[in-house]
């Protein structure tokens, strides 16, 4: 009798090599063998009750060219979202100490492009610096990068690039047709070799199938080096959007996809990212059971609406959990220890 390949992974390991079967035999357990696996996985690499907190500022809005059918910044689609130019330096900067005050440790900075023009990145650049001085993490979506870009973002301090797939290849086409599946996996392989960590997720419930989510996640755990933070996205239905209006996936199909993802990529922070003012505290609460350990703090996203912090504090607590320390508190804890 043949050996199989074990279907676990550890923080010196992880696998790159799963197959389309594997994944699709992991979403099908029960669902409680399934949440035993991801919590397990999960303590083995964190610390199972606490969570990272990132917040996302929108630095350029709207006009996007684009034709993402989930996207309220399209230009194509009238979803009544007013056209912002890029913020100045100062009001990012600003927001930025905020949300380090309320408790973040990373700051998201997202700008409507296909992809930013070389003169757009001396702002951006600045952004960045300033940011870092603050004693944040700092990460940045503006769209597809050409070469020497992601280098120059580097040099600026930057730490995370975020570039998510959406979906399986074989659904792409369904949701966007102005870039390739190659395109953003070029772009990150320009993060990469820039040396620069790789945010990169998707977003569920768009209308594709139990195998397309199981192959999302496939092939981001393919990648030469898994992506050190896996958003999972809940699809937020906009109206004047094409996929206003689509079925919403079942809770437990949602879950099932964040455990998944834990399994999969087991020393990955896994956010649980847009769509949580749709949730319900149960439901976070079994998202955070299943392995997630990353959200977005603050009453919006982009563009949509995000649960207020002060309620994400109170479900925290209630569930004995609470937010991952500072970078800064903790080099002073281990400069006192």
């Amino acid at each position: 009798m043949g050996a199989t390949k074990s279907m676990t992974a550890t923080p010196q390991t992880p696998r790159h090599d799963w197959s389309k079967d594997e994944v699709l035999a992991l979403f099908e357990q029960p669902f409680n063998d399934l949440l035993h696996q991801a919590q397990t996985t999960h303590r083995a690499h964190f610390d199972p009750n606490t969570v990272q907190v990132s917040t996302l500022l929108s630095i350029k809005t709207g006009a996007c060219p684009e034709d993402c059918k989930y996207c309220p910044q399209s230009v194509r689609y009238d979803t009544g979202l007013e056209r912002e130019q890029i913020l100045a330096v100062e009001e990012v900067v600003a927001a930025a100490r905020r949300a380090r005050d309320a408790g973040a440790t990373r700051f998201c900075m997202g700008a409507a492009w296909r992809s930013p023009k070389d003169r757009d990145l001396e702002t951006v650049e600045a952004m960045v610096r300033e940011v870092k001085a603050l004693g944040l993490e700092t990460c940045l979506t503006l769209g597809m990068l050409r070469d020497g870009q992601a280098e120059r973002l580097r040099e600026a301090g930057l730490d995370y690039y975020n570039h998510n797939l959406d979906t399986s290849e074989d659904y792409y086409d369904e949701i966007i047709t102005t870039r390739s599946y190659q395109d953003r996996l070029d772009t990150l392989a320009r993060v990469r070799d820039a040396g620069l960590k790789t945010c990169c997720g998707g977003i569920i419930g768009m209308g594709e199938t139990r195998q397309d989510r199981a192959e999302l996640l496939r092939t981001l755990a393919s990648l030469p080096v898994q992506p050190q933070s896996v958003p999972i996205n809940q699809l937020v239905q906009v109206p004047g959007t094409p996929l206003h209006g689509v079925e919403p996936p079942d809770p437990f199909e949602f879950v099932r996809t964040i455990a998944v993802a834990r399994i999969l990529m087991p020393a990955s922070y896994v956010r649980l990212s847009a769509g949580r003012e749709q949730m319900s505290d149960e439901l976070q609460a079994l998202c955070f059971l299943a392995g997630a350990n990353s959200i977005f703090y603050g009453d919006k996203l982009l563009t949509t609406g995000n649960p207020e912090a002060d309620k994400d504090r109170r479900l925290l607590a209630r569930l004995g959990m609470g937010f991952e320390a500072h970078a800064c508190a903790q080099a002073e804890a281990e400069d006192l220890g």
